[in-house]
């Protein structure tokens, strides 16, 4: 991702969230499996026409983080976000190694030796989860995923939870069967 493909609203914004455009994919696939002898692979998205982009939300920490990065870094509009060492892209290796770090720094040992976050790729599942669990609609959560509906709700739909009682009580606000005329 490239600093122009993130838009962060004005410092005094009331509105703090920025928004994030995602245009490939490319993976880390070991450099035997490309036809270039590279080690990553840009691709189209998932599911979308070529060229298509999608866009998906970045919280209001996120965006301080991301404004205070750009301008730590000096970062121009063409760069990439996040850099390795020669300014090309950063390293799986690197970042695996800072998530394990990061991980063993806030978790208790317990949590740290279970799978929970064990790959960075978790994040997404537990962001989409917890977007599902807040309530956002499917739909909109499927739009920001690149995913599908159907792909969505078939991975995700077991994890959603604690919805019941609120549901109740907007069925409850929307009123309920008019009374019985009274028929003396």
């Amino acid at each position: 991702m490239r600093v122009q493909d993130v838009t962060l609203p004005g410092v005094d914004a009331a509105d703090q969230w920025c928004e994030l455009l995602i245009h490939t994919a490319t993976p880390e696939i070991g450099k035997q499996w490309t036809d270039t002898g590279a080690i990553h692979e840009e691709r189209d998205l998932k599911g979308r026409a070529e060229g298509e982009t999608r866009t998906a939300p970045g919280h209001p920490a996120l965006t301080r983080v991301l404004r205070q990065h750009i301008e730590d870094e000096r970062l121009k509009p063409g760069d990439l976000l996040f850099q390795g060492e020669t300014g090309g892209i950063l390293a799986g290796s690197v970042i695996r190694r800072a998530w394990r770090s990061a991980r063993k720094a806030v978790l208790p040992p317990h949590v740290f030796d279970s799978p929970t976050g064990r790959r960075v790729y978790d994040n997404r599942h537990t962001r989409l989860t917890k977007w599902l669990n807040d309530g956002i609609p499917p739909a909109q959560v499927a739009d920001w995923a690149g995913n599908s509906v159907p792909v969505l709700l078939a991975t995700y739909a077991r994890c959603v939870e604690g919805q019941l009682p609120d549901l109740k009580r907007r069925l409850e606000a929307a009123g309920d069967l008019p009374e019985p005329p009274d028929t003396d």
